[in-house]
């Protein structure tokens, strides 16, 4: 019996946590920054549309459709290496504007990215935008741009 109530405890902790995580606009994009953040691509993709568009400053400065994500991720990866960057981080600030439409949510959120390079605090400080999409209950990242500002020494 204590197995049964460990077991089902256990479940709507779960299914809890699932639905807290993307049960707002915001929720999702938080989750999305502190997976990027830590270093967890595969959490940071489970955000994410499979068919995602994104505009970053790097080259080629667009991916979109399926393996969008994973592509981004990897044009973020060779560019701090060419540029001698590390402790990649992005916090989150005041959220502009949010707007939840139902199924598709637009949000637009300030945001700083901070890093070393070659010794030296860096801070860019930006803003991002999202459309979202409601799937299965869930909130996923459907498009998002940064738009930075030119990074300074902190």
């Amino acid at each position: 019996m204590k197995r049964l109530v460990l077991a089902a405890v256990a479940a709507s902790l779960l299914t809890a946590t699932s639905a807290w995580a993307g049960a707002t606009p915001e929720a999702t994009i938080h989750q999305f920054i502190d997976a990027f953040d830590k270093g967890d691509a595969a959490g940071a993709a489970a955000t994410h549309a499979a068919d995602v568009s994104i505009i970053d400053e790097m080259a080629p400065h667009i991916w979109s459709g399926s393996g969008a994500f994973q592509a981004w991720a990897g044009a973020v990866m060779a560019d701090a290496k060419a540029n001698g960057e590390s402790g990649n981080a992005v916090t989150l600030g005041d959220v502009i504007r949010s707007q939840d439409d139902g199924d598709t949510a637009y949000v637009t959120i300030n945001a700083t990215y901070s890093y070393t390079q070659k010794g030296a605090a860096i801070a860019e400080p930006a803003q991002m935008a999202f459309a979202l999409r409601k799937t299965s209950g869930d909130w996923k990242i459907t498009a998002w741009a940064w738009s930075g500002t030119v990074p300074k020494a902190k």
